[in-house]
């Protein structure tokens, strides 16, 4: 026997009509010039279904309270911090020259907001991105131009891994 209460059933037919609503906006904007205004861009992403591989890597909590991980990029050494609210790897001017990764000035046509305001960023490709032998194969990142202090470990190399996961004293990372 199938029970439905009318408060539930209420709720998922709100949800519903919410979805349809939203579905039928985005679409009616498509072709607007409305939809593709924005205070800034950020260059797309494509997404990867490569798994990680390797395994289990531990970080180490700093004493400044951040997770700080020395990753191997494209076979070279870059200490970057471990940032769960950056959506891809974002790498220094400098880090990304130690790498080879040297943008010319038209290619840096996204732009992204850092503690030093918007500042304009390249999209790269790594070809591998490991900490502590946790490695994402094809990760997407950025080089920004100016404004960013240190080189961030983002969502396109943690999204990337089967778990990650911070405790008081460090965070797992499960390729």
């Amino acid at each position: 026997m199938i029970r439905i209460d009318l408060q539930s059933a209420a709720v998922f037919s709100a949800a519903v009509l919410a979805s349809l609503v939203t579905a039928l906006t985005i679409r009616h904007l498509g072709g607007s010039d409305a939809a593709q205004a924005a205070p800034f861009t950020t260059p797309a992403v494509a997404t990867v279904s490569a798994p990680a591989s390797g395994a289990t890597a531990q970080v180490v909590k700093a004493e400044d309270g951040h997770y700080w991980a020395q990753a191997a990029m494209d076979g070279r050494a870059v200490r970057v911090l471990v940032d769960t609210g950056a959506s891809v790897v974002a790498l220094t001017r400098a880090d990304a020259l130690r790498l080879g990764l040297d943008p010319r000035p038209e290619e840096f046509t996204g732009r992204v907001q850092t503690a030093s305001g918007m500042v304009r960023a390249a999209p790269v490709e790594l070809g591998a991105v490991s900490v502590a032998g946790a490695r994402v194969e094809k990760v997407q990142a950025l080089v920004v131009e100016d404004g960013l202090a240190y080189s961030l470990l983002g969502m396109s190399y943690l999204g990337r891994l089967s778990a990650f996961e911070a405790t008081p004293r460090g965070l797992t990372l499960k390729p």
